[in-house]
């Protein structure tokens, strides 16, 4: 099913036209490419006060988030198994438009995660899956903000904004310093939870193909594909990292 411009979204801030996303994402790896070059002969930047901030404030907007997808699917009835695009300039539409569009807006934000990485010197955790995680986020959500801000879409971002809850609380500890530690132990489980969030996704995303849903089977199609490929990658990271690295 081809899908036209949500005239409703088109207006707002970044999703007109693909431009300025893309000098985004082509600025991005610039700053992946270039950023440890610059920083070979720096000093690494302590940036603790900053990242406590940070962190606090990915939390913040993160509960925000999944609170309002929640909230608005459940006051509007929405279906977990076939939910279409509800374009219409209701109340409750525009406000899973506006979840929406600040969903696609924390994917802007988050590049700053490797940013602050690069400064610190921690080019280590600039991985390839960190660096094709957040660039191909930023395309996902730019153009099911331009095509379809809500229905199925609603999903992905509600389970994603409450694993980021944790994810963000996660970071916010361990910027405190070494003293926090102790207390990270369960890092493996927040690895096993966006392991958990993918397989629901998946689940969610190809159910419709096999049933009749007035929801684009190609937004549908391209979620499972995207969501398949950060599964193995996800999967090759928790065994690198907590079966290999143990023995």
């Amino acid at each position: 099913v081809f899908c036209f411009s949500d005239p409703r979204t088109d207006s707002w801030p970044l999703v007109h036209s693909p431009l300025p996303v893309t000098l985004l994402f082509v600025s991005y790896l610039f700053v992946v490419a270039l950023g440890p070059i610059y920083m070979r002969h720096q000093k690494p930047l302590k940036l603790q006060g900053l990242l406590i901030a940070y962190n606090l404030a990915m939390m913040a907007l993160s509960s925000y988030m999944f609170y309002e997808f929640l909230v608005t699917s459940v006051l509007d009835n929405y279906s977990y198994l076939c939910q279409p695009v509800d374009y219409s300039q209701s109340e409750l539409g525009m406000r899973m438009a506006r979840v929406c569009w600040w969903f696609f807006f924390s994917k802007v934000i988050e590049l700053l995660d490797t940013v602050f990485f690069i400064l610190r010197k921690k080019q280590e955790q600039v991985t390839f899956l960190h660096v094709y995680h957040h660039g191909t986020m930023l395309f996902n959500w730019w153009s099911g903000v331009k095509y379809v801000p809500g229905g199925q879409a609603f999903f992905i971002g509600m389970l994603n904004s409450f694993v980021h809850i944790f994810m963000y609380g996660y970071y916010a500890l361990a910027s405190l310093g070494p003293r926090m530690h102790r207390y990270l132990w369960w890092k493996r489980y927040l690895t096993i939870m966006q392991l958990c969030q993918f397989l629901a996704i998946a689940a969610h995303s190809s159910y419709n193909l096999f049933t009749e849903c007035p929801f684009p089977d190609g937004f549908n199609t391209a979620v499972f594909l995207y969501i398949l490929s950060l599964l193995v990658l996800f999967l090759h990271f928790y065994y690198r990292t907590y079966i290999r690295g143990k023995r």
